[in-house]
């Protein structure tokens, strides 16, 4: 069995700030892992210690979020893969 979960770096704030083109502002601000993507990433390790599967996470974002997969696979992740490209600014 492959379980994949998708996790996404988001603003480690309360407050963020949005550009006059309506783009997120990541300047400054430190960035986490979703919090409930966590929560997915700790049931995937579940599920790999009951079932000997292979657990994976996939993110989008620009270069900086290798960081969040650095942080799953020290979690017991096996294999992380980012998407990145100019495209998915602002997503």
């Amino acid at each position: 069995m492959k379980v994949i979960v998708c996790i996404k770096q988001v603003p480690g704030v309360s407050e963020v700030k949005i550009d006059e083109k309506g783009l997120l502002v990541r300047e400054g601000i430190p960035s986490i892992i979703n919090p409930m993507d966590k929560n997915g990433i700790e049931l995937a390790i579940q599920l790999k210690e009951k079932y000997d599967a292979e657990t994976i996470v996939l993110s989008m974002g620009p270069p900086q979020a290798e960081e969040a997969l650095r942080e799953a696979l020290a979690m017991g992740i096996d294999k992380a893969y980012l998407l990145t490209d100019r495209a998915f600014a602002g997503a």
